[in-house]
């Protein structure tokens, strides 16, 4: 497909989901080579960004998650190179890799989301004085789960601060929502069927996430009617509200009275075989190899 020129696949990186950026970026890889695009891999952590430019890669494919990589700092490397680039712009890959300023953002669009705070210090009796437990402790500016710990006893609280700040300068408390964990995927506008995760003792972590088969994927998940319409359109608000471009998919919870409560937007979601975008995709009548092309037609510059 001559049409794309040369296009590199960006994956690697410098944050701690590297390893799920080499499995998500190498079977985009894979798919766009079987499409006879002129895919190439190249990881900006073990070349400079503008080796690009010199070897004559006209498209950027981008499977680099988390901080540097999902943050605004690539893509605007990659505006000034003039090479049209995959997935949120500068501005909506820094905005939604900041939870708590997306949490802001949201609240002005009446999205409901859990009670949340921001903690620059691991000041305890703060938040005592706002939460009532359980509790959830996350790094604002981390991915799959990296940093996050659950709190049910006030005791927990010191070391869930201390595993939080460890992974990031800023952390955001958040109340636990008791319920069923899903996520749905938004691509330029259009809204993808939502996924139900079941994991094994309702521990969606990092190991849950990519290295295991005991996580079972419900998809697409009959909703009731009303409330699925209600979700897509929160979904679809959430996404124009941080100026998303491509595929993103956003993450959110349904209580035990089957409220929907929003947690956050992942720009640049995961593509490896357990990944729930691709999932939402196929739900639709998408495959795989369909999909990585709408991504690579979707390159562009600004926005």
């Amino acid at each position: 497909m001559n049409k794309y020129g040369k296009v590199a696949v960006l994956m690697g990186g410098w944050s701690k989901e590297v390893e799920i950026s080499l499995i998500s970026g190498n079977a985009v890889l894979e798919s766009l080579i079987r499409s006879g695009v002129d895919a190439h891999p190249f990881d900006p952590a073990k070349q400079s960004v503008f080796e690009l430019k010199q070897l004559g890669f006209s498209k950027a494919v981008l499977m680099t998650h988390g901080i540097v990589g999902e943050d605004g700092i690539l893509q605007g490397a990659l505006e000034y190179l003039q090479i049209p680039y995959t997935g949120s712009g500068v501005l909506a890959s820094s905005l939604s890799m900041d939870k708590h300023r997306t949490k802001l953002v949201w609240s002005t669009y009446g999205i409901p989301m859990p009670k949340g705070l921001e903690l620059k210090t691991p000041d305890t009796q703060l938040v005592k004085e706002n939460f009532n437990l359980p509790i959830i402790i996350k790094p604002v500016h981390e991915g799959s789960t990296l940093g996050l710990s659950k709190v049910y006893k006030w005791e927990e609280l010191p070391l869930a601060l201390e595993i939080a700040f460890k992974s990031d300068k800023v952390v955001l408390v958040e109340e636990m929502i008791v319920g069923s964990e899903f996520s749905i995927t938004v691509c330029d506008g259009e809204v993808y069927p939502a996924v139900k995760i079941e994991a094994p003792a309702g521990e969606y972590d990092y190991q849950n996430k990519y290295f295991t088969d005991d996580t079972v994927y419900i998809c697409p998940y009959p909703l009731e009617d009303t409330l699925e319409q209600q979700i897509k359109s929160y979904a679809k608000i959430g996404y124009n509200a941080v100026g998303a471009r491509g595929v993103a998919r956003l993450d959110f919870m349904l209580d035990k009275n089957n409220k929907p409560y929003f947690l956050e937007i992942n720009t640049l979601p995961g593509m490896t075989g357990h990944s729930l975008s691709p999932q939402s995709f196929k739900a639709a009548g998408i495959s795989f190899d369909q999909l990585c092309l709408q991504i690579l037609d979707g390159a562009s510059l600004g926005g």
